[in-house]
């Protein structure tokens, strides 16, 4: 019989534990410089085959990312991961919308179209319905006929409600060809004074549809991150064993496809996540791991491996599970695995700071994951609370209770029939209500811009080959932030760690 008995004073031996570090246990070393801040190249990375032109993800979380966080991230050059609370038909809808926002030539099956024989009051309705201001007018055979506008039936001025929509169309009809470009279009909606210009084969019939609105925001967006058909890039969640959610998301257009489990070297989620990287097309980022070792079980098929165990600022998994790794030393130990096989890493939670951010990047990391950072802005899910005079947004970890509840139980590996018993490993809070996307982004860009600038590295692979940390003692933490002093205007980019 095998003796089960550990040897004498093998327990003890575990109090010999190397040391782990997290944001505020270092500082970058500042260095010689000639880089700008302003000139900095901050491109990156976010799986083996997608680009970004800013490194930070919004997170995969029921009160930050749904599809108005991914628009708008993809919009500024990043990418939005979208939660996986959501039925598969409502997930297929939030992907395509992204996917549909700031098109060039918006697809034929995209198109509102109206019919000759309908009548005016059917295609207003359903242009309101639909949310356009006009609509191409097509046979049977999808030839285009004409084209018809709120403005050619409100009031009902010179035609009735009951009136056919061939009497109250334009039908000298000014159209493009497939391969028309923004300026082209542009062109043609200035010289003849219109806002949409159907897209036609060489026999007439509607492939697609340009709009105005369309070609300005894209202008307006220069810097967005877009695949290779010029569409806003998305990212979506799936659980660790939704190989069929996972295989509808990547037949909707997801870029991205994220494992969402709290613990990915777990060997049941890393046989699923092979599966499911069989089964789609889309690039597929596994986490979360936090270890050297479960770094080695994943990178040989994961095209991006995302970080993170506990440090999120409404997890609760270390206090709860007692497991967890402090953030940096995590970031810096998946990547000396992921590096050498070019597989992008992505530094999940803990970052309060655009100093947090870049020092995620120096331990090793391609691009970083947020929540609570962007889930006070506009775009985050969520209404507006005031509380004691000042403005908050709802924020809850997806171990809490409530995000549990709602169908994200399997990311910790757990499941229950009723609120008793679940084990959170998250809570539901609040956090302050910031504005616009657009200015957190730039607070936090500009932040690790400035970082780069005092290490001396114009790009974020020079960076993080430059950059070195040094250590900071308590009284070092308490140095670096504002002290002795009553702070009576606050600034955009920063908040006392009490809230």
């Amino acid at each position: 019989m095998a003796n089960d008995v550990p040897d004498s004073g093998s327990f003890s031996e575990k109090l010999q534990v190397p040391e782990a570090l997290t944001f505020d246990d270092v500082l970058l070393r500042p260095m010689e410089s000639r880089v700008e801040p302003d000139d900095a190249d901050v491109s990156t990375r976010v799986s083996k085959n997608v680009e970004l032109n800013l490194p930070v993800l919004s997170a995969a979380m029921d009160t930050v990312t749904e599809s108005d966080m991914a628009i708008g991230m993809a919009r500024e050059g990043g990418i939005g991961v979208l939660h996986r609370n959501m039925d598969v038909e409502a997930m297929v809808a939030e992907i395509e919308r992204v996917k549909r926002a700031d098109e060039l030539v918006i697809r034929r099956e995209n198109v509102v179209t109206a019919r000759p024989t309908q009548t005016v009051r059917e295609v207003d309705e359903m242009m309101e319905r639909e949310g356009v201001s006009g609509a191409p007018v097509v046979d049977d055979d999808d030839v285009v006929l004409g084209i018809i506008s709120g403005t050619d039936i409100r009031p009902y001025l010179e035609v009735g409600e009951s009136d056919e929509v061939r009497e109250a169309m334009t039908d000298e009809v000014i159209t493009a060809e497939r391969e028309v470009t923004a300026r082209d279009a542009l062109e043609l909606m200035y010289d003849h004074k219109i806002e949409r210009v159907p897209v036609v084969d060489d026999e007439g019939h509607l492939v697609g549809l340009v709009t105005m609105q369309g070609i300005l925001q894209r202008r307006e967006h220069e810097n967005a991150a877009r695949d290779d058909d010029g569409r806003l890039v998305c990212g979506v969640a799936v659980g660790p064993f939704e190989a069929e959610r996972a295989a509808a998301a990547d037949e909707a257009g997801a870029d991205v496809i994220f494992i969402d489990c709290a613990h990915a070297h777990n060997l049941n989620v890393l046989d699923s996540a092979r599966e499911i990287k069989q089964r789609v097309d889309a690039d597929v980022v596994v986490g979360n791991v936090g270890t050297r070792e479960a770094a080695e079980a994943a990178v040989d098929f994961a095209d991006g491996l995302k970080v993170g165990i506990g440090p999120g600022s409404i997890c609760t998994t270390r206090v709860v599970s007692g497991a967890g790794m402090p953030q940096i030393t995590a970031v810096a130990e998946v990547a000396d695995v992921a590096s050498r096989e070019g597989v992008p890493v992505i530094a999940d939670g803990g970052i309060r700071y655009s100093g947090d951010a870049i020092k995620a990047i120096a331990a090793g990391a391609d691009a970083v994951m947020l929540g609570s950072y962007f889930a006070g802005t506009d775009e985050a899910p969520g209404r507006v609370i005031t509380m004691n005079g000042k403005k908050y947004k709802q924020y809850r970890g997806m171990g809490s209770v409530g995000a549990m509840k709602s169908g994200g139980g399997d990311r910790y590996l757990k499941d229950a029939d009723d609120d008793e018993e679940f084990v959170p490993e998250g809570v539901e809070a609040a956090t302050p209500y910031k504005g616009t996307l657009a200015s957190e982004l730039h607070q936090l860009v500009g932040g690790m811009r400035s970082g780069m600038g005092y290490v001396g590295a114009e790009t974020l692979p020079g960076f993080k080959e430059r950059a070195e940390f040094i250590r900071v003692s308590s009284a070092g933490q308490t140095e670096g932030h504002p002290h002795d002093v009553m702070i009576t205007d606050e600034a955009p980019n920063y908040s006392p760690k009490s809230e």
